[in-house]
Formats: structure tokens, C-alpha cells, sequence
């Protein structure tokens, strides 16, 4: 058989019958940038086979051997531009069925026996005999991630749905010439020294430092975020108390001194003090809107505290906290210089709706 072909190869052969719809759509291919070169090749030796072009030819053309012209032309001529497509390949049948994947499945899902909180691909491979790759794609299939936690907390704030549209409404669509200020405060920063000098970046080494440390005192942060502009107003203080608070907002007052104020803040009993309340009733123009309980995320400051502990705080190292508060006050200073507001980007429906969807499964599952 592979002799006759060869020879129908080498000797000149008949214009291949096709169709003119199907040659529009073999030139269609040729031309289109997005065909995969594979089928862009053999429509090319069908058209040119269409022309009466020798095999022989075709192939020097082409680049290609002379066999492969004719397997193209064998394959166009009783299946047309299906006979072109890849045939399909079984490959190899699977070892295990549907029985045993659903085994896997039910024991991953169902704590392990022997004490530990999970399972790993290695002990669930022991236990079903198979092999650890065999239990990884078996998870992969549904989206089986056992070494992966996350928490999750929902808030039981009566006042629920009336706090997020309010805190969402500022941030999509604050009052007309008001400024809208998210303020909060992380209290408790280290100034921590490590015990030894750090090794510095360079090429083929990363920074390096000791795990041990030693404490130099705390301080804590009052920030409060500009929502149209992305700057931040800070202080530090020593304590958190309603006193230093109040402070804050002197100071937060001093920094806008035109214009209606709404602050965004949590529920800490800080912010609820009668003094505080005192406060506010002598400035009428600054209007506190508190977000939901267990729901911090809200506040759009605490983005700012996270981005402030990764780039400033979490890798350096503080032999005081003078050296920890200058530090924390440079980069507010760089912060303000390039400052741009953060993208509020959920409404209210979409986070009561998401939030009113997951409700009733935690409820049944712990039932």
C-alpha cells in the first residue's frame, strides 16, 4: 500500500473536483490571520490541486513531501472541508471510573480520621491506592482545594442594608461640593528591630534578615482618606482613646475648614463617646456615617493600611518609634505627592444580594 501511494505521488495526477463555495472558503482560510498554519498548508495544496497542479510541484512548492500533497487530496476528495480537520484520537481509556473518582471526591470532602484537619494528595493517595498526580486531577476536575482556607464573617447588624447604601452612596455618589473622608485607626504598630544587620538586595540574592527581633514600644495611627483625591490626613499617638480621637478630628477639621465633611468610620465605642457626640453638635457641616458591624472592609482607609504595612512597615526595621513613626510619615508625604483615589467599584445591591445568597447555606450547614 505504501508503495502504490508513493507511486501516485511521483506521477502527475487529475485537477481535484472542488466546489466554488468551497474554494471561497479554502482562499478565506489562506487569508485569514487567526487560522492555525497547519490547516492554512493544506488548504493551499487543495487549491492548487483544484488548478491541475501537479503533486510534485505542489510539494516543492509547499515545502512539503510529495505523500503529504497526496493524503490531502485522498482525504478532501469523498469528505470535502471536513476531511481536512484533525481525525479524532481516543488516547488512553481511564484507569479509574466514575465510581472511584466519586470515592475521592466523598473522602476529601469528609474529615480525616487520623487526627488532622485535612486531607493532603499524598495520605488520600495512600488510603484509596492511587497515585498522589491521580488524586491532584481528580481535584482539579471539581475544584478540590483542601490545603486552602479562608475566613469569612457575616454581619448581624440590624441596621444592614441601611448602612451599606449609605457608605456605598458616598463613595459612587457623594453630596455635591462635599468631601468624603474614610477614617479609622491601626493601633498597635511595632517598632521592631531586627537582632542582627540586614543583608541588602543584589543580583542572585534576595533581601534577607533574622527572624528575631526586638520590641522598641508601639504607636498608633490615626488616618483619615480623602475619597476624591486619595490623600491622607495622619497623627500618631501613643494611646486610642476617645481624647485622642477627638484630636484626630481637630485636626481633620483644621485640614478642611470649608465645606460639608462626611466621615465614614466604624463602630469602635471610641467614635459613639458623649464628648465626640458633643463635638459634632457644634459642627454641624461634618456628618459621621458608620459602616455595618464586621464589616471594616468598608472603610476605604483600611486598603491604605494594608498598602502602608506591605511597602513600609513589614520589612523594615525600627530601632524606636521616633524611627517608626518618621518612617511611617515619609511615606505618607510620597503617598500625597502622587496621590489618586481608589475605585469603588460594587453597589449596594450586588453586595446585600451576595451577601443574602451565602446566608442560608452557612445556616444549613451547621445543621
Amino acid at each position: 500500500m505504501v508503495a502504490t501511494l508513493r507511486d501516485m505521488a511521483n506521477h502527475p495526477a487529475p485537477p481535484l473536483p472542488v466546489t466554488e463555495s468551497d474554494v471561497e472558503t479554502l482562499r478565506a482560510l489562506v487569508r485569514a490571520r487567526t487560522t492555525e498554519q497547519r490547516l492554512v498548508q493544506r488548504a493551499r495544496i487543495v487549491l492548487r490541486a483544484a488548478e491541475g497542479m501537479p503533486n510534485r510541484r505542489i510539494a516543492a512548492e509547499l515545502g512539503v513531501a510529495p505523500m503529504t500533497v497526496l493524503l490531502w487530496r485522498e482525504r478532501y476528495a469523498p469528505a470535502g472541508l471536513a476531511g481536512l480537520a484533525d481525525e479524532a484520537r481516543p488516547g488512553r481509556p481511564p484507569t479509574y471510573g466514575r465510581e472511584e473518582r466519586d470515592r475521592v471526591i466523598a473522602m476529601t470532602l469528609e474529615p480525616p480520621s487520623d487526627g488532622t484537619t485535612h486531607w493532603s494528595a499524598r495520605r488520600l493517595a495512600n488510603r484509596v491506592a492511587m497515585s498522589e498526580t491521580t488524586v491532584w486531577r481528580i481535584w482539579q476536575t471539581v475544584g478540590l482545594k483542601p490545603h486552602r482556607t479562608e475566613t469569612f464573617k457575616f454581619s448581624t447588624d440590624p441596621a444592614l442594608e441601611a448602612k451599606i447604601r449609605d457608605v456605598v452612596g458616598l463613595y459612587l455618589d457623594p453630596p455635591d461640593g462635599a468631601i468624603v473622608l474614610s477614617l479609622d485607626e491601626k493601633t498597635q504598630i511595632q517598632a521592631l528591630d531586627r537582632t542582627q544587620p540586614l543583608l541588602p538586595l543584589k543580583p542572585g540574592q534576595v533581601e534577607r534578615h533574622t527572624h528575631d527581633y526586638t520590641r522598641h514600644g508601639t504607636t498608633c495611627l490615626f488616618a483619615a482618606l480623602d475619597v476624591g483625591t486619595g490623600t491622607v490626613t495622619t497623627a500618631t499617638r501613643e494611646r486610642h482613646t476617645a481624647a485622642d480621637f477627638l484630636g484626630f478630628l481637630r485636626r481633620v477639621e483644621r485640614a478642611y475648614p470649608e465645606g460639608e465633611l462626611h466621615v465614614v468610620l466604624d463602630n469602635v465605642s471610641t467614635h459613639k463617646t458623649a464628648a465626640v457626640r458633643a463635638w459634632l453638635a457644634r459642627h454641624p457641616r461634618i456628618t459621621f456615617h458608620f459602616t455595618p458591624t464586621s464589616a471594616s472592609w468598608m472603610n476605604q482607609v483600611e486598603t491604605w493600611f494594608g498598602i502602608l504595612t506591605r511597602q513600609a512597615i513589614r520589612r523594615g526595621s525600627f530601632g524606636s518609634v521616633k524611627e517608626l513613626i518618621a518612617g511611617i510619615e515619609a511615606f505618607t508625604r510620597a503617598w500625597n505627592e502622587g496621590s489618586s483615589p481608589f475605585t469603588w467599584v460594587k453597589t449596594a445591591d450586588e453586595i446585600l444580594a451576595k451577601a443574602v445568597r451565602k446566608r442560608p447555606a452557612i445556616s444549613e450547614s451547621r445543621h
